[in-house]
């Protein structure tokens, strides 16, 4: 199979510039290995048994031994070996040169009881996603971030969008597997790894036992609540209505903190601008799963389902505008934030990057009436935002599933199609 250009590739081409060793961590099945294997030298394949064996046995004898090879080194699946961090962190230290290895798993970094050193400094840390519409050649590209952050125009362009491939794309999700497949064999795909969550990968995070049917449960409400600033609370409440009642908010928290550890649940923050008006800025983080198709799987449906519930349709279409702002974002040095206030005031997107620019997105499946709405709620945040403490944003666009053109507003609003976007 033909390796497909990832946005990550130039992340870290960038970051083996400037560290001894680079983390790339993410969900499983994203493609972290196989993006990794392009600019690996020499391969240490922890996953595989045989290896990992030898590998424990030569951790007592020298340690060292196991990084010895071309340069960059891929140790793929380290975190079954958490005592070679420390390692990698000393062997950094010895040779003193950047690019020297790449570790990949999914697990985020060491406890802190396992290892003596955590990294810092020495390593580089890169944060990879399923891919988006861009990186699995269903976004044409022709509308840039950043040359919208660089304040270019653009001309008005035909697109060729339609609810039914939106709706498969939305419940296959960016998995590269299930993007190299068709039909209900990739959609297939996210069902499997939803239950590889529940069976499995939730048992093995810390090796603390958790009752999968709660897993499920949880999946399934958070699935309902997507793209919403609901509290744990509100989480256990729906649960309870299929649980037993011992069920508690530290119980809902545990399960959630362990699924992010697994990459499964991905929050979005909220945004905290300076502003003219006197509401008070929500600080709730909006629900979201790394990948749309996990909400899809978790409530059992599919492309068809979303095109008879336009309202469920919209919302994990949000999920996916988002997972595909988060991959270009950082590119672009950013970070997707929301914004909601008192006021009832709230922007779907706000792609802030660190140089103190920053974009405004409404996110809309679609419709004229919707993308006026969404044109207002741009407008109404704008001229909310103090430009005497902090910049005017950059652009302002609406961001839709469904729409026949790419254009630019008399108003300066954007309104793009998603499969027309790129970096």
């Amino acid at each position: 199979m033909q390796y497909k250009q990832r946005i990550v590739d130039a992340i870290l081409t960038r970051k083996l510039e400037g560290k001894g060793a680079v983390q790339i961590e993410g969900p499983k099945w994203c493609g972290k290995t196989t993006t990794a294997k392009q600019f690996a030298k020499s391969v240490l394949d922890l996953g595989d048994d045989t290896e990992l064996k030898n590998s424990r046995l030569m951790m007592d004898i020298d340690s060292k031994q196991l990084l010895e090879g071309a340069v960059p080194r891929l140790i793929d699946e380290w975190q079954t070996l958490p005592g070679l961090w420390d390692t990698i962190r000393n062997e950094v230290d010895r040779r003193g040169e950047v690019g020297q290895f790449v570790l990949t798993g999914s697990a985020v970094l060491p406890d802190a009881k396992t290892t003596i050193h955590s990294g810092t400094g020495r390593f580089g840390h890169i944060h990879m996603r399923p891919m988006s519409l861009y990186e699995s050649e269903e976004s044409s590209g022709i509308i840039s971030l950043s040359d919208l952050f660089d304040g270019k125009t653009i001309e008005p362009m035909s697109v060729q969008t339609d609810l039914e491939t939106l709706s498969f794309e939305v419940c296959r999700g960016g998995w590269p597997h299930a993007v190299s497949l068709s039909g209900e064999v990739a959609l297939d795909q996210a069902y499997e790894y939803l239950e590889d969550i529940i069976q499995r990968d939730i048992q093995r995070v810390d090796d603390v036992k958790r009752s999968g049917v709660r897993v499920r449960r949880l999946l399934k409400s958070y699935a309902r609540n997507i793209a919403q600033q609901v509290s744990y609370s509100t989480l256990r409440a729906d649960m309870l209505a299929n649980d037993e009642q011992t069920l508690n908010e530290d119980t809902v928290a545990d399960y959630i903190n362990v699924l992010k550890k697994l990459y499964v649940i991905e929050d979005v923050e909220a945004w905290n601008p300076n502003l003219r008006s006197k509401a008070a800025v929500r600080t709730t983080d909006t629900r979201y799963f790394v990948d749309p198709s996990i909400g899809a799987a978790a409530l059992g449906i599919g492309p068809k389902d979303l095109i008879s519930d336009l309202q469920t349709f919209g919302l994990l279409f949000e999920n996916m505008a988002i997972r595909d702002l988060r991959v270009y974002a950082d590119l672009l040095l950013g970070q997707i934030y929301h914004y909601r206030d008192s006021s009832g005031l709230e922007c779907d997107a706000v792609l802030h990057r660190r140089n103190g620019s920053y974009g405004l997105i409404e996110i809309k499946l679609g419709g004229v009436s919707n993308i006026e709405k969404g044109a207002e709620t741009l407008h109404h945040l704008s001229a909310n935002i103090d430009t005497n403490k902090m910049k005017a944003p950059s652009f302002m666009m609406v961001l839709v599933g469904v729409g026949q053109y790419a254009y630019q507003r008399k108003d300066g609003i954007y309104v793009v199609p998603i499969n027309c976007l790129k970096p």
